[in-house]
């Protein structure tokens, strides 16, 4: 049976995915327990009814949100996992910053959310994130922290939950970093990038 999310995914014109949008942006927002439907709906033009119509409960369109912000992690790392195979390490770090700070800028719902959820306790308790620790060995196998995709060991993992949270951290403190640093939003990214790679390529290389 073909879920929510994947009909809200074949048709991105559908209500559906209109909904899903709205709904990534404000729960990236306020998080699961400050938002309501009823943000959600008068943000796509919509009554609840048909809010509920198409996705049930807050809690069924917060776990639809989880996990299509996954699955577009999952592709992007599969997308930066091809273009550093085989470089040295120095150079895969580079890619995967520049690769994944464009992406998350992008896409700052992906970082508000992560924080909410794992640092501010708004965790919605249905859903589990069984795929996080996958992906985070999946980085460490391809900056080649570990000789084996299916046995990294804490620490290489702990060394990639780093450097993602320090992206986390710049993407989702834009609003108030980049005021105080009085740069403009291109300049900002830029020296996110310039950053990172300062701290990283010097612990890792």
């Amino acid at each position: 049976m073909t879920t929510a999310l994947e009909k809200a995914k074949k048709n991105p014109d559908s209500m559906k995915a209109k909904i899903l949008l709205a709904a990534r942006k404000i729960f990236g927002q306020y998080g699961f327990h400050g938002t309501t439907t009823r943000m959600i709906a008068k943000a796509v033009n919509i009554d609840i009814s048909t809010l509920y119509y198409h996705w049930g409960e807050k809690g069924d369109l917060y776990e639809a949100v989880i996990r299509d912000i996954n699955e577009g992690l999952r592709l992007k790392l599969v997308e930066v996992e091809k273009k550093v195979k085989g470089k040295p390490l120095g150079t895969r770090l580079e890619i995967a910053i520049d690769v994944m700070v464009d992406y998350l800028f992008v896409h700052p719902e992906i970082s508000n959310l992560t924080l909410l959820r794992y640092f501010m306790k708004t965790r919605h308790g249905k859903i589990m994130d069984i795929q996080v620790p996958e992906y985070i060995s999946d980085i460490a196998y391809s900056m080649g922290l570990a000789d084996d995709r299916k046995n990294v060991s804490p620490a290489a993992r702990m060394k990639v939950l780093s450097i993602m949270n320090a992206i986390h951290n710049y993407v989702s403190g834009e609003n108030f970093f980049r005021p105080m640093l009085g740069l403009e939003r291109k300049e900002y990214i830029r020296l996110t990038k310039e950053t990172l790679n300062f701290f990283n390529l010097a612990a890792f290389t």
